[in-house]
């Protein structure tokens, strides 16, 4: 089993087949995607709503940028992972602190970056 067994996870992807491949990426993991947004306005209400442990946001959904979600998980410190096709340099330079992953990236990418995002590494 892996060290992120049992948590319980955001994921904010417009795009609906890389989120099913994310979701799967994450339950091979043993996580729980509790809620998957593919709006900004959409993510922002489930974090009110719901109890999470982590996220992975993709950089660009739906045409907007992702930051006031990371902003609002920064603030409740839940932390997060970016997933992105722009590399780093796509990420707002106050949240390069935060794991980027490019896309597409393997299940072990992903591992490792929730982990050292959690702290864990």
């Amino acid at each position: 089993m892996s060290e992120l067994s049992g948590l319980r996870l955001l994921l904010v992807e417009d795009e609906s087949h890389v989120a099913m491949l994310v979701e799967d990426m994450l339950a091979d993991m043993g996580c729980h995607v509790v809620a998957s947004a593919a709006r900004v306005s959409e993510a922002l209400r489930m974090i009110e709503a719901m109890d999470i442990d982590a996220a992975v946001l993709d950089v660009n959904v739906a045409g907007e940028k992702v930051f006031p979600v990371a902003e609002t998980l920064r603030d409740r410190k839940i932390p997060f992972v970016f997933a992105t096709g722009y590399g780093a340099e796509g990420v707002r330079e106050d949240l390069r602190t935060h794991p980027v992953i490019p896309k597409p990236f393997p299940q072990s990418q992903l591992e490792k970056a929730l982990i050292k995002a959690l702290g864990r590494a």
